[in-house]
């Protein structure tokens, strides 16, 4: 989807260009170039997301947490992968980080029974698959 747009910008950009004669058409590319640079930015965030889901191996039991990690703390449930905002599951609640994320750095490298502090408050973990 963002590929064809890109390919539709590529498109508009090279008629105006055939067709420029002014200030007007000066505009309009400077529109377009604005409008590839904003689907090349979605482009790569998109290639990017592919690529840490790509990683994940959800059937590996780890005694530690990482990236892919299901972790249950006594404040909530969290998905170790890419930030997703809050997902709801058969009734449950769970929440997409990333590991570079602030929550996604506390929980990083911790096991069943640890207790870490996140904004002023300590999460005890329950649980992880």
């Amino acid at each position: 989807l963002i590929q064809k747009k890109l390919d539709d910008v590529a498109e508009s950009r090279s008629n105006e260009t055939k067709s420029s004669a002014g200030d007007k058409h000066e505009t309009g590319r400077t529109m377009m170039q604005l409008e590839e640079q904003k689907a090349t930015v979605q482009l790569y965030a998109a290639l990017e997301v592919k690529q840490i889901l790509n990683q994940l191996d959800v059937e590996t039991t780890n005694t530690h947490t990482g990236l892919g990690s299901l972790v249950r703390c006594d404040t909530g449930s969290y998905f170790i992968a890419i930030s997703a905002g809050k997902l709801v599951i058969e009734g449950t609640k769970y929440y997409g980080i990333s590991l570079p994320s602030p929550i996604g750095l506390i929980l990083a490298g911790k096991s069943v029974g640890d207790e870490v502090k996140y904004n002023g408050k300590v999460m005890k973990i329950l649980e992880m698959c």
